[in-house]
């Protein structure tokens, strides 16, 4: 059922497999798992033609595994035949991994004297006067269908026209934080109707990273995707990774403190926010810009600036401080994105948490801005009833 190429009859692999015309079940695992090995060891090197090869060979030996067993091939499988092949001093193939790899190089100091505070934390934001007037897109687009006619209402039934294809709002988007919805693949995702799905940009940069996936195609080539993607800013870690204070009333999806080589908050400030990775240990830095040009890499249709998540239940000058600091770092988003749109929307979002005033503030600076669509920021669920007359 595929294709084979000149290269074929030369592979070890093929050899291997011509000398058993019926491999069992112990046998496929192991040339399914040296395939893999090959495939990455090829991918790594460049050659995407010997890629191919080894992609339709691997295709087809998971294919007879599941004629076989009567079960697909799970990464478990992988596992286990790796402590099979230990456990009976077999020598791993050269395709294999180095078991003992060579420790990662010591990353540079990040300056963390960079990150301090605005000298006034009520410091306004960039007038309007200071961004180019919006224009629309023809590539993004929304139209309204049906308004409510229930007196006070102003619900709406619409469609979003982005490249990847037509949301119809109201919508439910599901959230593929790394990149995947949890025990859904892409084709159940389609059939339980997904019109736009959201992609977390902290968890993506910390691992795969943004090259990796821009060197896949973007998101879409990444996670064989069809319809609209929006990615956020990371700026919910500003909030989630940080330390509590007694000003902080409890959230429902802050993080738990973990010990060891886990995920914190090393700083923030007016330049943005630093880091350090729950994967390897890395810090990272997260500005508004960083986080633009992460998101123009994985190429979302829906992207958004990078603001702060303050805690429901902090103190009014607080919030004020933190909606300032939201339009400052939103400003600067907006003029990384306005320099290259990359057929990309922008959404600004709305900030104030269940105060009307600071509400009112937000919405009406934002709405001078350039931008193409608006989010509006907060926790419906911790702030349920303050939200929905706002």
């Amino acid at each position: 059922a595929y294709p084979q190429s000149r290269h074929h009859a030369a592979t070890p692999m093929a050899e291997e497999e011509a000398a058993s015309t019926s491999p069992g079940k112990d046998e496929l695992r192991r040339l399914i798992v040296a395939a893999g090995e090959e495939l990455r060891a090829a991918r790594a090197g460049g050659d995407s033609g010997a890629g191919a090869d080894v992609l339709a060979r691997l295709l087809d030996l998971k294919q007879r595994y599941e004629a076989l067993t009567g079960e697909e091939f799970r990464t478990k499988s992988v596992k286990r035949s790796r402590k099979e092949a230990a456990a009976s001093g077999a020598a791993p193939s050269a395709a294999q991994p180095n078991p003992n790899p060579p420790k990662r190089a010591k990353q540079a100091k990040v300056d963390l004297g960079r990150f301090t505070p605005a000298a006034d934390p009520m410091q306004l934001p960039p007038p309007a006067s200071s961004f180019p007037p919006w224009a629309p897109r023809d590539f993004f687009r929304f139209e309204v269908l049906h308004t409510s006619r229930k007196p006070g209402s102003r619900a709406r039934v619409g469609r979003i026209h982005t490249p990847h294809g037509v949301i119809e709002t109201p919508c439910f988007v599901p959230v593929g934080t790394n990149g995947a919805l949890k025990a859904v693949d892409e084709r159940q995702g389609r059939e339980a109707g997904t019109q736009l799905m959201f992609c977390n940009t902290y968890h993506l940069l910390v691992h795969p990273g943004p090259r990796v996936v821009a060197g896949a195609g973007g998101l879409h080539r990444f996670m064989n995707h069809e319809g609209p993607i929006i990615t956020d800013s990371g700026g919910f870690q500003v909030f989630s990774l940080g330390e509590t204070t007694e000003d902080d009333v409890a959230e429902m999806k802050r993080r738990k403190v973990r010990e060891g080589n886990s995920a914190s908050l090393l700083a923030t400030g007016e330049r943005g926010a630093v880091f350090r990775s729950y994967h390897d240990g890395t810090t990272i830095e997260l500005t508004p810009e960083s986080s633009v040009a992460t998101q123009k890499q994985l190429a979302s249709d829906i992207i958004i600036p990078l603001d702060e998540l303050p805690p429901h239940g902090m103190s009014r000058e607080r919030l004020h401080a933190s909606v300032r600091l939201s339009h400052r770092w939103m400003a600067r988003s907006l003029r990384a994105h306005l320099a290259e749109p990359r057929q990309q929307a922008m959404y600004g979002v709305v900030h104030g948490g269940t105060d009307e005033e600071l509400r009112r503030e937000s919405a009406e600076y934002l709405a001078t801005l350039p931008f193409d669509g608006f989010a509006i920021g907060g926790s419906p669920r911790a702030e349920r009833a303050g939200m929905l007359p706002l």
